[in-house]
């Protein structure tokens, strides 16, 4: 009986870093820490091309799944057991662990880190695959088999296991440095900041709100998914921005067909105002090239230009039942389709242009004190902390 759980935890896209491959896996290994941090006794270990997490014997196996099936960074990973670097000791331990299991047909598939054990991968497969199939009857199916014995050889010991769970993968969170994701209380944009961490992005979220023209539903509602989005990267800041002002202005001043791209290209300059007091080096959106008016290539190109910075949109070629699909996955979804009262369609016109012309745009906008108004609105942006584990305090990587 093992006093511990031990989960192997395998990358892909970190393997190809080269000589920064170290800096990518060391990354991964303390965000491993991060996500177990209020559970005593868990060690995180890296070893050669693949990290372990050890879990103590009282944690259920459902617990460090979830914990680890989680990790950004993560391709896949196995609940697998360990025995000295030995084959007999390897048949031995592997054919007592398949006691009771039942399956009609099996194969080996082992991986090598150590090249100098004595017996290469296929040799280690056709005698493992023996001692398997003299104790259980079962027959080698190379192509279906209803059990896989994965096998992993390392300098010091063998790690073996019989199933691999499917990782998020991507980066771990951290290794590419912040950007800012303007967040609404919608469906699209917290995917387009899950995307944005999973390419090892932090992600600092900011919301727009109308605040106190409008209810606080959609605060509320931006609490909740900047905590369920915190669940991949840690720790998280929410900057509430009250745009109320702002739009009173531009509907005060402005045509109405293009009040929504005012809006637009006044959250991009309050959006890198305050992605600059936080170190982020762009600024994120959920749009998807037109699924709605202001989402036409023509107006992003208008809205685009109001920006000093890059603008990534992880989402611009995605249909609304992709970006759903992957709401739900995340666990985005049930929030995000509570009803609210979002300031994004607060005094929007009948008829907003779909191709507006810049040269239009920036002329409504001499009407307004831009300056000012980015400035009041950075001023009285307002910030929360959020953490996963919550209550746990962890350092900042």
């Amino acid at each position: 009986m093992t006093d511990s759980i031990t989960v192997l935890v395998r990358y892909h896209e970190i393997a190809l870093k080269g000589r920064n491959r170290p800096f990518f896996v060391q990354r991964l290994a303390g965000n491993l820490r991060r996500a177990t941090a209020d559970i005593e006794g868990v060690s995180v270990r890296v070893l050669a091309g693949r990290i372990a997490v050890d879990f103590p014997a009282a944690v259920a196996w459902e617990t460090a799944r979830e914990r680890v099936g989680a990790v950004l960074g993560v391709a896949n990973f196995s609940r697998t057991y360990q025995v000295a670097a030995d084959l007999d000791a390897l048949k031995t331990a592997a054919v007592a662990a398949l006691e009771g299991r039942r399956f009609g047909s099996f194969r080996v598939t082992t991986r090598r880190s150590d090249k100098g054990f004595p017996m290469n991968s296929g040799e280690i497969d056709r005698e493992l695959g023996g001692a398997v199939k003299a104790a259980t009857g079962a027959r080698v199916d190379l192509e279906n088999p209803e059990l896989t014995v994965f096998v992993e050889v390392l300098r010091d010991r063998i790690f073996y296991s019989f199933e691999k769970a499917p990782g998020p993968g991507g980066f771990a969170v951290g290794s590419s440095g912040r950007v800012a994701a303007l967040l609404s209380g919608g469906i699209d944009s917290p995917v387009a900041a899950y995307r944005m961490m999973k390419r090892g992005c932090k992600v600092v979220l900011v919301h727009f709100h109308a605040f106190p023209l409008l209810d606080r539903t959609t605060i509320d509602k931006t609490r909740e998914l900047a905590r369920r989005l915190t669940r991949f990267q840690f720790r998280s800041r929410l900057l509430l921005v009250p745009f109320g002002p702002v739009q009173q202005a531009i509907v005060a001043a402005c045509p109405a067909p293009l009040r929504v791209i005012l809006y637009r290209r006044f959250m991009v300059r309050v959006g890198e105002a305050l992605a600059s007091r936080h170190g982020a080096k762009a600024l994120v959106t959920g749009e998807s090239l037109g699924q709605v008016a202001s989402q036409t290539l023509d107006n992003v190109s208008v809205i685009d230009e109001a920006a000093r910075g890059p603008i990534f949109r992880p989402l611009i070629g995605m249909d609304k039942e992709e970006i759903t699909r992957e709401a739900r996955h995340i666990g985005t979804f049930p929030v995000s389709t509570l009803p609210d009262q979002d300031c994004c369609q607060f005094f929007v016109p009948k008829s907003p242009a779909t191709a507006a012309k810049l040269q239009d745009t920036r002329s409504a906008e001499e009407l307004l004190d831009v300056r000012a108004l980015v400035a009041s609105c950075v001023a009285q942006t307002e910030e929360e902390r959020f953490s996963f584990p919550e209550g746990v305090v962890t350092r900042v990587l």
